[in-house]
């Protein structure tokens, strides 16, 4: 019953098949696994025959790989499975956690071991995000050799250019270029489409690589080795269909699956085909059959489209980061960052300049470690296979929690886990070739996710050892007959509960009290946006002092004030004048301790350094800071 009233569900919330919202998936979404025909074909040839001109049954071996690679994790997996598992809309690692409710696990809990691996996942999309945009701006500019290969030696200074521009107009937001980003790749798609389909008239065998036991039985000839590195290279042709689930919340369901099924797949499908056909007529193209699909003349147009293209897709990537990481703050699992809104329209536009000058260090490092789109090859893919095989498990267990057949989520999700780990597997094989270059930096963030999360709990229970009762606080107060002041005061809490430490040292240190009193607490909802229904609860505590509960979807922006002031105009704070409010703001100076219980020594410092430096909690809160006083206080964890 659960699972019929979930999929009803689904269906009336089911987003329209809007082809303006498709154009723009097409942008977005598809950019990356949109510009993998660049090196994809070309790395799965070269782990089919060492680097040797291919036979025949090595071509249609590998074209087939690839295309039901594409059909078997991106069109089956993603469109038709992992696009269900929704959190009011809304996908990506970080809406699974909050679905399955894994933020709130009890330590040492199944679910806190599902909220360690959904981090993980997490920690693996910035791994990714720092590889691609550098393999596929690299793949694009390496098109230079065809025709010129005295310029090779230019091809990673331009690379390097070219990137370091991308990440320097982040700052001045995406807006104008996004809406160029759909037709762009619209464009895209129907040039690789085009340039396929001319080579496919030329040599139309290639289209027996449709027939998947070209596929298999070159997998089973060939051999473990090659059939490990062939499959580790024909994964680089799905990195990217993350991005389906990774968007979901931006453009729905229905526009994502329709860009894929009607423009996407078939001109992917068509462009290795294509390459598969130029092979088979001339074996030497095998170096670079992309570009020498397109007639000589239109080398360079095809390569200055391919850069722009992979712009595009790098582009998409380095904006997911950015939503990824305001995601995870406000579900706890990051300190405050500053996070810039570089448009008044779109609330998704927004611009974190510690996570842009991350991957930019990420990205740069790569291509001057690497040097080259193949070598790259060897460190793409493990990151992005090991993401998936999260997402699959993930999958399966909303699925169990919507109520589904438990025999039915077993067959089929675990096919497609066997799938991923194959391909996982095949992945790792790559580890000291390259790919251990994202998995470090996934593990780096990781390490400061679960230590920023097991920090922040660790402060939460210390705050609640120095709390008063409300009631208790109240009557100290009536018992001194402190005076009170005119004016209404907030003080941000965390807590739902006991007087806030800022408001105790206030009337600790100068012994007086505002006349009005509202204890604010701002809480993020494992949900995208929080009902208008939940969004504010006021408790009266006397009638003087209101504590004020604020929520908010973790895709929303906390701002305090303008939550106040709805509050204030529908009656529920009445005569509260929000431009005359004062905030009071903790400031909390953490103090690592051998004393207590909780985490070694060397990670409470790592966790106070981290405290320090997070952005003020009253800019994160979008309060005034004219209208803030900060009262001092330390915590010892």
């Amino acid at each position: 019953m659960e699972a019929a009233a979930r999929a009803e569900a689904g269906r009336r919330h089911a987003p329209n098949l809007s082809v303006p919202l498709a154009l723009g998936a097409l942008g977005v979404v598809y950019g990356d696994i949109g510009t993998s025909p660049l090196y994809a074909l070309k790395e799965t040839i070269k782990a089919a025959t060492g680097g040797s001109a291919p036979r025949e049954e090595a071509v249609l071996g590998s074209v087939s790989l690839v295309l039901w690679s594409l059909v078997l994790i991106v069109a089956l997996k993603y469109a038709v499975l992992i696009l269900r598992a929704d959190n009011k809309g809304e996908g990506g690692i970080v809406a699974m956690l909050a679905l399955l409710g894994a933020r709130h696990a009890p330590p040492r809990s199944w679910r806190a071991m599902l909220l360690l691996v959904g981090l993980i996942g997490a920690a693996l999309l910035y791994g990714d995000g720092a590889i691609t945009p550098a393999i596929s701006v690299l793949s694009a500019v390496e098109g230079l050799k065809v025709d010129a290969p005295g310029l090779t030696p230019f091809v990673v200074p331009i690379t390097l250019a070219i990137l370091i521009g991308l990440f320097f107009v982040q700052r001045h937001g995406t807006g104008l270029i996004g809406r160029v980003f759909g037709p762009v790749m619209l464009l895209w798609f129907l040039v690789i489409a085009g340039i396929g389909i001319g080579s496919l008239l030329q040599a139309p065998r290639a289209l027996m690589a449709l027939n998947p036991y070209h596929a298999l039985h070159h997998l089973l000839a060939a051999g473990p080795h090659v059939s490990f590195a062939m499959l580790g290279a024909a994964f680089l042709a799905v990195t990217g269909g993350e991005a389906m689930y990774a968007d979901l919340g931006h453009f729905g369901c229905g526009p994502i699956r329709l860009a894929w099924f009607s423009i996407v797949l078939p001109a992917l499908a068509l462009n290795y085909l294509g390459q598969g056909a130029l092979l088979l007529q001339d074996p030497s193209a095998a170096d670079n059959p992309f570009f020498q699909l397109a007639p000589d003349w239109a080398h360079y147009p095809l390569v200055g489209f391919a850069t722009l293209a992979t712009v595009i897709a790098s582009q998409a990537i380095i904006s997911g980061a950015f939503s990824l990481t305001q995601q995870a703050i406000q579900l706890g699992f990051f300190p405050r960052m500053r996070i810039v809104h570089t448009s008044t329209h779109e609330a998704g536009q927004i611009y974190v300049p510690i996570v842009n000058w991350f991957l930019a260090f990420g990205t740069l490092g790569a291509v001057l470690a690497f040097g080259s789109s193949d070598a790259l090859a060897g460190a793409y893919g493990i990151a992005v296979s090991l993401l998936m095989v999260i997402t699959t498990v993930l999958a399966a267990l909303i699925a169990r929690q919507w109520g589904f057949n438990p025999i039915l989520v077993l067959m089929v999700n675990g096919m497609f886990l066997l799938v991923d780990l194959t391909f996982f597997g095949a992945n790792s094989v790559k580890l000291f070739e390259g790919g251990w270059f994202p998995l470090v930096l996934a593990a780096g963030v990781a390490f400061l996710m679960l230590t920023w999360r097991r920090g922040v709990m660790l402060m939460e229970d210390a705050r609640r050892h120095v709390r008063i009762p409300e009631q208790e606080f109240l009557a100290r107060v009536e018992a001194k007959h402190l005076p009170r002041i005119p004016g209404t005061a907030a003080f941000l809490t965390w807590a739902t509960e006991g007087m806030p430490l800022p408001l105790m040292n206030f009337v600790h240190h100068l012994r007086v009290l505002h006349e009005r009193v509202l204890l604010v607490t701002v809480q993020s909802l494992d949900l995208p946006r929080a009902p208008d229904a939940d969004r504010l609860q006021v408790v009266p505590i006397t009638k003087d002092v209101s504590r004020v509960i604020l929520r908010f979807g973790f895709t929303e922006e906390e701002n305090v004030p303008a939550a106040l002031q709805l509050a204030a105009e529908s009656g529920q704070l009445p005569e509260l004048d929000v431009e005359k409010l004062t905030y009071f703001i903790s400031h909390e100076t953490v103090i690592p301790s051998e004393r207590k219980p909780g985490m070694s020594v060397w990670r409470e410092e790592i966790f106070a350094l981290m405290q320090r430096n997070a952005e003020e909690t009253a800019s994160y809160f979008c309060v005034p800071a004219r209208k803030v006083m900060e009262v001092g206080t330390e915590v010892e964890v």
